[in-house]
Parts: structure tokens; C-alpha cells; sequence
């Protein structure tokens, strides 16, 4: 399903809508090193992901991608699942601006993926446009907010955006943005995942600013996770946090029902059954 705009940071709706936010971020330069190794920000499990290849039995449909959506259910708390027509609209204008080339050393060639990020969060295509079926569930708990899809890129190589992200808490550690006048500070920091999956790979994303002369900060988690040539992207969070723990169990879920339609299976509606 192909959707524009459908930002990342739809997380922060309802404060947008206030006009409350404005968000920043704080991040660190370092990351979490989930497979021990943190090389040019390519991480061993995104190597090894380029020689594994699963054995899916099948081609991932449009039935298929419906399928292994999760549930409220398989990410506890408090989630409501909200309609689908919502989800794709979720907007958020906080992740839109432009970045500062004086903040990197190789200026055009950082500040160009550190723009690619923001935009790709903003319409919420980070493994580039799926190329075969795609399906997505919104939530939302509170103030935050929790973006799940699964898609086929069986035209592209969802591998070469895994590897793009990995690069990016170096890359783009810290930077600037500015939208009408207002600087945001971006910063971008690796976090773990569980070692589910082809490949995968987890980020931080905070931003940090002012709107209406009070300061707001926005948290949001991104992850992706490749099986063959399809995956799963989360996008969690909101001003209460980045939402690591609903992260990780969408991320486990998820990866296991994908596995389970490309198997010609059906997805257990028992996420306590899911290893």
C-alpha cells in the first residue's frame, strides 16, 4: 500500500495538533553492538545477512502481508489498535526540515544521508519503497505511537538500506535541521534488537526544539528486520519515551509470523508460544 505522508513521527499526533511540539533530540555517538561488532557501522549480523538466504516457501502476498501483522495482543500494555485509514495519515512535522551541511566534515555526502533519514522517517520508507504486497497496524498509548509494517522488495535489496542504516549513528550522530526558522538538534544512536530475522537493525532517533516558545523532545525507535527479500519495519514512540520494549516484542512477533505466511503456515495467535 503506498502512502504519502506517513511520517515516522506520527507519533507525536495529538501534541502536533496542539502545537506543543517541536521535538529534539539527545543522542549519543555510540550504540549498542548487538552482534560484537561495530565496524564502519556495519554490524556482523548485517554481513552475515548477505550470505544467509531463507527458505521461504512461498511468495508474500497481499493475503500474506495482512497476515502477519501483529496484534495488540503481542505488544502488551496499553496499545488500541486504530484504524488503518488513520495510520497511513499519521503526520508529523517535527521530522521535516532541512539539514545543516556546516555540522559534518565531509559536508554534501553526510548532510545528504542524514536528509535521506529525515525524509525516509517522514514517509516512512526507510528500506526504500516495497516493490511486491505491504500491509500496515497502527497504535497508539497515550501520547505515543507505534507503526508496524511488513512488505515484499522482491525488485530491490532491502539488505543495501539495512547496511545505509547501520552507518547512520556515525554519520549522523549529531545534527541540525531547520523548518520556518526553527532549528532542531537530531541525534541518532544504535540500539539493539533481538537476533531474529536475515538481518536487522535498530535506531534512536531524537529531536529536540522549541515550539511556541516551549521545549519538547521527541523519542521515536526504528527498526527493520529482513527475511529474504521482505521485512518488517517498527516505528515507535512519542514525548513519553521511545518505546525500546514494545520495539523489541513487535520486532520478535513479527519476524516469526512473517516467517511462518513465507512457510505457507499461520501466524500463532499466542504471542506466548513465539520464541
Amino acid at each position: 500500500m503506498t502512502r504519502r505522508p506517513s511520517p515516522l513521527a506520527r507519533v507525536l499526533s495529538s501534541a502536533l495538533a496542539a502545537g506543543t511540539l517541536l521535538a529534539t533530540a539527545a543522542c549519543s555517538d555510540g550504540g549498542d553492538d548487538r552482534d560484537g561488532s561495530r565496524a564502519s557501522g556495519i554490524t556482523a549480523t548485517q554481513v552475515a545477512g548477505r550470505q544467509q538466504t531463507p527458505s521461504p516457501t512461498a511468495t508474500l502476498t497481499e493475503d500474506g502481508a495482512q497476515a502477519a501483522l501483529i496484534t495488540e495482543a503481542d505488544i502488551e500494555d496499553d496499545w488500541t489498535q486504530v484504524k488503518d485509514t488513520e495510520a497511513e495519515n499519521w503526520n508529523d512535522s517535527l521530522v521535516i526540515g532541512t539539514v545543516d551541511v556546516s555540522d559534518f566534515l565531509t559536508a554534501k555526502t553526510d548532510a545528504a544521508d542524514c536528509q535521506r533519514l529525515m525524509n525516509s522517517l517522514f514517509d516512512d520508507d526507510l528500506l526504500g519503497r516495497p516493490s511486491g504486497a505491504n500491509a500496515l497496524r497502527g497504535f497508539q498509548q497515550g501520547d505515543s505511537r507505534l507503526l508496524y509494517q511488513v512488505a515484499s522488495y522482491d525488485r530491490t535489496d532491502p539488505q543495501d538500506s539495512l547496511s545505509w542504516m547501520a552507518t547512520l549513528p556515525e554519520t549522523c550522530d549529531q545534527f541540525t535541521v531547520t523548518e520556518d526558522g526553527e532549528q532542531r538538534t537530531v541525534q541518532v544512536i544504535e540500539t539493539s534488537l533481538p537476533k531474529v530475522g536475515d538481518a536487522r537493525q535498530g535506531l534512536r532517533v531524537t529531536v529536540r526544539g522549541t515550539t511556541g516558545g516551549a521545549e519538547a523532545t521527541l523519542t521515536l525507535t526504528v527498526a527493520a528486520v529482513r527475511v529474504g527479500n521482505d521485512a518488517i519495519t517498527v516505528t515507535t514512540g512519542g514525548l513519553d519515551g521511545d518505546e525500546q520494549d514494545s520495539a523489541e516484542q513487535a520486532v520478535r512477533i513479527g519476524t516469526q509470523n512473517l516467517k511462518d505466511v513465507l512457510a505457507g503456515k499461520t501466524p500463532s495467535p499466542d504471542p506466548s508460544e513465539v520464541e
